[in-house]
Parts: C-alpha cells; structure tokens; sequence
C-alpha cells in the first residue's frame, strides 16, 4: 500500500514528516560517480518491463543540512506502486566538497545519464524517461530536461545528455534570481550566489552562470513541463511558477501551471495529501501510463 497521510490536526505539513514516512526499501542502490554523495536508489515495478523512469530530486535549499534523498522515499515508492520504476538521487549540496558550481549540476545530469548503464540490467524504458523534484530539487529536475540547450563552451555541457519526455516541478523555482531575495529569507543568505560559485565570483561571471543554470535564461526547453505550486507555498509561492510557466509558454514551449489549494509546501512530497492527485495525474501523463 500507499503511504498515506491526513492533516486534519496539522495545518501544513513539515520536513520532519515526510522524512518519517513509511516506504518499502529500494531494489538497487547504485553510485553515478566516486564521491559519497554521487548515488541514487532505483525501485522497480513489480510488473514486466520495460518500464518507464522518474528521476527523482530530493529539495533542501541545495543543502546537505535540510535533506537528503531519504526525504524523497514516500515519493519514490508511491510513483513505484504507479508502475513507474524510479531513480532517487542524491547529490553533492552547496555545503558539500564538490558541490555548487559546477558539481551539483553535473551531478544532476550525470545522474539522470547513469540510466543507460542500469537499463542494460533492469528492462528501463529509456524512450520514456521524465524528471521529478520537489523545492530546490524542482530546480534540479527542470535544469537537467533544459542542459540539451546549453553552449558548448560552457562547463556543464555534455555532449549526448539523455534527452527526456517531460519534467514534473513541484514548488521549485524555475527562475534563480527571482527566487534568490525568498531562499535568503527561507534558506540560507546568499545561497543561491553560493550554488552558482559564491561571493567571489564578477558580476559578468554571475550573468553567465545564471544563463547556465537559471532555467528561465534557458528557454524553449523543447520539452513538456508542468509546474505545480501550492496555495500557502512560503519558500517557493505560487506566484514564482506562474511567471515562470508564462514566460516559459511566450516562448514556445508545452507548459502547465496547477496550484493546489489548501496545501503548503511539503504536502507535495507526501503521497495521499491534497497534492497527490495532481502530481500522481501529472507523471502518468507526461509517461503515457
């Protein structure tokens, strides 16, 4: 079963909830790269493959501190239940040696690209592969379905990334400076200068990384997006995703925007919440399951 959780006696829900959430353990716990941090958890469907894949990106303000990619289990395994096999990340945080600029980018990417060498051995689907994160991890989910669009002169560039058929964002910022005066407020000071290479860094070099990694400086993605936000979202409101999602769809590209009422910020990681419908609804589509 599901897990599943009420809020009649909480207004909203907290981190310190969802990391509590029961889920059944992964199937394989597999390392994208030699660092500590550079691994993910895939959970397989108990039906035949080939299966189709999210890639899951745990939040946390890009900081180890908040969350790890246990913060992500209820989710994982709820989207596993689904028939969706899913590849929780983790991933080198601004706080971490090797993390910000360029590292946890990279990460991103060469965790979603990793799916190529666990699809030899566990029937994935990789013609029907989708992103998904929650918060910071939003960010994450949304950069890595735009990295196709980089320049080659920059140092997140890959030549072949794993192209996807979508990206589900669930209350994450789309656009890095908008969010920037919110995550001082909510996160850390500064910490979004800090995943984009801290105080040292020239102004000219700020705006270049920015359209690097700001999705918004990205656009068209090509690629099918939806946004959800939620009502009474204090890190990332809705307001954040509607400019996002309008700037996004001016430019071209297959975008929706849903903002759940009655739900906070973590109600989008908790399978059963008010949230669920919305997001369950939003992979099963951008999947073709």
């Amino acid at each position: 079963m599901t897990a599943r959780f009420t809020t009649d006696n909480h207004p909203f829900v907290t981190p310190d909830v969802v990391n509590a959430l029961p889920s059944k353990p992964a199937d394989v716990r597999s390392a994208y790269g030699p660092a500590p941090a550079q691994f993910g958890e895939l959970r397989l469907p108990k039906s035949d493959g080939p299966h189709p894949v999210a890639v899951i990106f745990h939040g946390g303000c890009w900081l180890s501190v908040y969350a790890n990619l246990h913060n992500a289990d209820a989710l994982a395994d709820a989207l596993r239940d689904e028939g969706i096999a899913t590849w929780n990340v983790e991933y080198r945080c601004v706080d971490q040696e090797g993390g910000g600029w360029p590292g946890t980018f990279l990460d991103a990417g060469r965790a979603a690209d990793h799916l190529r060498i666990l699809a030899a051995d566990h029937d994935l689907d990789l013609d029907r592969v989708i992103t998904i994160g929650h918060s910071a991890g939003g960010h994450l989910a949304l950069w890595t379905a735009a990295r196709h669009r980089l320049p080659k002169e920059s140092p997140l560039w890959t030549a072949d990334p794993l192209r996807l058929r979508g990206t589900v964002v669930l209350g994450g910022p789309g656009d890095l400076k908008a969010f920037a005066p919110h995550a001082d407020a909510e996160c850390r000071q500064g910490v979004v200068a800090e995943l984009l290479g801290g105080s040292g860094v020239s102004s000219e070099k700020l705006d270049e990384r920015f359209r690097c990694g700001s999705p918004v400086q990205m656009l068209p993605l090509g690629v099918r997006q939806v946004m959800i936000s939620t009502e009474h979202d204090w890190v990332v409101p809705p307001e954040l995703g509607a400019a996002y999602a309008e700037t996004a769809r001016d430019a071209g590209d297959d975008i929706e925007h849903q903002v759940v009422p009655g739900a906070g910020h973590h109600e989008l990681m908790v399978p059963g919440s008010v949230a669920w419908p919305a997001i369950r609804q939003a992979v099963q589509a951008l999947l073709g399951t």
